[in-house]
């Protein structure tokens, strides 16, 4: 697995900070406007969902848990129904600041539950805060869109994301053999994101399992575009920027595979 790229006090910083943008990206914005990039969601939805997630992490962290909480604060519709639109802000960066302190408490190296594969990730308070980090920062992205808000990613911020997301190209949901899904592992299929001085990265899926470096090399089918682009790419959101060129099946057959967990 790659190496964080941002400090933990960085990443605590970082949830507070994208949720303070995304509240003022929505200032001002009907919550009953839909949100195009989440199907049939309207932007209140959205929002409670964020604050449900900083919350459940919140909650994780704080409890120490070693085993998954009840997620329906997350993704259940009728979560925080009864918290009035006109409050929404206030309650975002609210649960954003206690996450992050509550983080910061526990520090980045305390054990807890997480959902990630625990071969690859280290089962900690690090996961959380770099994780939260860019579910706040992607979501921002979903909000901006609605409001026509200008959406704007410090590099390493964007760096760091698109490295994040091709860790979690490998775990074996990714990869492993399904029903009536082509094999995705093979000999010489490999794929080249391209960011240009922000970053290079090549994906390697002919081996047992894929792995990922930073660099160049062959590649079957390559992706470029500014490094926002490329990370809005991967999160199956407008890239207007992103090139692609080469064995396009191979393409969308790996972003098939590895967008699994955005339906979860």
């Amino acid at each position: 697995m790659g190496e964080a790229l941002l400090t933990f006090d960085e990443y605590c910083d970082a949830i507070v900070a994208q949720t303070d943008l995304l509240t003022r990206h929505v200032k001002g914005t009907d919550p009953a406007a839909q949100v195009p990039t989440c199907p049939g969601w309207d932007l209140g939805r959205l929002l409670r969902h964020v604050g449900g997630d900083h919350r459940w992490a919140e909650e994780i962290v704080r409890t120490r848990a070693t085993e998954p909480i009840d997620e329906d604060s997350v993704d259940a519709p009728a979560a925080y129904a009864g918290l009035g639109d006109s409050a929404l802000g206030g309650w975002l960066v609210e649960g954003a600041t206690r996450l992050a302190g509550t983080l910061r408490a526990a520090g980045p190296d305390v054990p807890v539950w997480t959902p990630a594969d625990e071969q690859l990730v280290q089962q900690s308070a690090m996961f959380w805060a770099r994780r939260m980090t860019y579910e706040t920062l992607l979501h921002r992205a979903d909000a901006a869109l609605v409001s026509g808000a200008e959406f704007v990613v410090e590099e390493p911020l964007a760096v760091d994301a698109v490295e994040e997301w091709l860790e979690f190209s490998t775990v074996p949901e990714a990869y492993e053999p399904l029903p009536g899904v082509p094999e995705l592992l093979g000999n010489g299929r490999t794929l080249g994101f391209d960011a240009g001085a922000a970053g290079e990265w090549l994906l390697d899926l002919g081996g047992d399992r894929p792995a990922w470096r930073r660099g160049t090399g062959a590649a079957a089918v390559s992706v470029r575009g500014p490094v926002t682009d490329l990370l809005l790419f991967l999160y199956n959101r407008p890239a207007p920027g992103v090139r692609t060129r080469g064995d396009s099946e191979l393409l969308d057959l790996w972003l098939r595979r590895t967008r699994f967990w955005l339906e979860a």
